[in-house]
């Protein structure tokens, strides 16, 4: 009998839906356990609700990085004709307002009133969020994040710059390689390794390329280059939840976000 090995990538999508349907139990019942009503009126059932939210959208973020990390490079991307500039100035808005918990402020720096362009929205809202969660990550508080969107050369430059720690140059050379680095455990704030491989998945998926620059103690800036095209048809404007209905900024920066972020007050 012919014996086949079974990858470890192709049992991850299989597993994450376990994950994810556990962890929907879970969060099914720590809200019957403390409901909305009840924490507004109780601060300190509010407090204690927000640490298992935290750890909640904490775990969830990871479930679906390891099963984006996990997707085959010829999977197909959903382009669509999007105005960039709507979606990352909406992106920032709901990122800044949650960057306060930091003490971080984001800025959106774009000339275009509006720019329409061929993209996945949600893997750019990805990708984007997770350059937003590293700058609020590696930048302390009273520092800036911002993104800067413009066109040059017939290419879609979107760049996300903060006034944080900086990356030592021994790290640039290794930064996308998907690998989780010990020595990069401190100091801390630090993650896996697997956040910024891919986001350049993302870039290159769509034709592009991510790009890192960075000094020590002045910061770092992280750009992506994309085709500026269009595919037939029309401007998309119909919105996507990749967070099963729950607030998808709180998911995408839960890593980065202190627990005062997830109050009730900032659950909307």
């Amino acid at each position: 009998m012919e014996s086949h090995q079974i990858q470890p990538e192709s049992l991850f999508p299989a597993i994450a839906a376990q994950i994810r349907g556990a962890l929907s139990t879970f969060h099914l019942a720590a809200v019957q356990a403390a409901p909305p009503e009840a924490r507004e009126q109780d601060p300190e059932l509010d407090r204690k609700a927000a640490v298992m939210d935290q750890s909640y959208y904490r775990l969830l973020r990871l479930v679906n990085l390891l099963s984006a990390a996990a997707l085959p490079e010829d999977a197909p991307l959903s382009l669509q004709n999007r105005d960039l500039t709507e979606l990352v100035g909406d992106i920032c808005d709901r990122a800044g307002d949650l960057a306060q918990s930091l003490g971080l402020e984001v800025r959106f720096s774009c000339a275009l009133p509006r720019h329409v362009c061929a993209v996945d929205a949600q893997l750019l809202e990805q990708l984007l969020f997770h350059l937003l969660s590293n700058a609020f990550k590696f930048t302390p508080s009273g520092g800036t994040v911002t993104v800067e969107l413009r066109v040059h050369s017939r290419r879609v430059l979107l760049s996300v710059t903060d006034t944080g720690q900086g990356i030592p140059p021994e790290r640039l050379a290794s930064l996308f390689d998907g690998y989780l680095h010990m020595e990069r455990q401190t100091p801390a704030p630090c993650g896996m390794g697997l956040g910024l491989s891919l986001c350049r998945k993302i870039a290159e998926r769509h034709g592009g390329m991510l790009m890192a620059e960075s000094q020590v103690d002045k910061g770092s800036r992280f750009t992506l280059s994309l085709p500026d095209r269009q595919v037939e048809g029309s401007v998309s404007d119909v919105p996507f939840d990749y967070a099963g209905g729950f607030n998808r900024t709180l998911l995408a920066l839960a890593d980065a976000l202190p627990v005062q972020a997830f109050l009730i007050r900032n659950q909307s």
